[in-house]
């Protein structure tokens, strides 16, 4: 898919220069959207690794977390494209309905991704604590 977006920038670059102008506003929320909501996919369907997803430290330490931070993950990260294609509709804001969801949603996904964490360490600790 990255592939793909970055043919799609390519032609959309060279039928500018060949005179067939169409505005940025209109084709990059298109592009990113679907790039972002493909991201969702796979996040979703991400087992836990060292080279793709959602690598905090939490998520790779623990199975149960990488599970729920892509899950969670995959739901924002489709949202983000289908908030930056609704960008369409506001050309002139459209950079904002592309950069503002995502950059939430990554932090959001760090945020949750420790807090879900503790809450795994605590509950280990009560575990322990009973036997």
């Amino acid at each position: 898919m990255l592939s793909a977006f970055i043919v799609f920038v390519h032609l959309y670059v060279i039928f500018w220069n060949i005179g067939i102008r169409v505005g940025p506003n209109i084709v990059l929320p298109l592009g990113f959207g679907l790039l972002f909501f493909y991201s969702g996919i796979l996040r979703e369907n991400a087992k836990r690794n060292w080279f793709i997803g959602i690598r905090t430290p939490w998520t790779l330490s623990s199975e149960r977390v990488w599970e729920k931070t892509h899950k969670v993950g995959g739901r924002l990260f489709k949202a983000c494209g289908i908030i930056s294609i609704v960008g369409l509709l506001f050309p002139s804001h459209a950079i904002y309905f592309i950069l503002i969801p995502v950059m939430f949603a990554a932090a959001f996904l760090i945020v949750f991704s420790y807090l879900e964490y503790q809450k795994e360490i605590r509950q280990l600790n009560k575990g322990v604590s009973k036997s």
